[in-house]
């Protein structure tokens, strides 16, 4: 009986990239980040920071830059 091919993990993340990356841009608009800008900076940042800026009342835009 022939061994069942296994998943390299590395293999299984890069395939999962773009729908983490697709995540990340949605939690930032949902925060306020235009579209393109949630865009560049959706694997540049922690969206987290950017929340919680936001939920003390900092504005989208300036929460992004303080975070990048």
């Amino acid at each position: 009986m022939e061994p069942t091919p296994t998943i390299a993990r590395h293999e299984a993340i890069n395939r999962d990239e773009p729908l983490v990356h697709d995540w990340r841009v949605m939690q930032l608009t949902r925060l306020g980040i235009p579209g393109l800008l949630a865009e560049g900076a959706a694997g540049h940042v922690d969206w987290h920071d950017i929340a919680r800026l936001v939920q003390r009342g900092c504005p989208p835009l300036l929460a992004l830059r303080i975070v990048r």
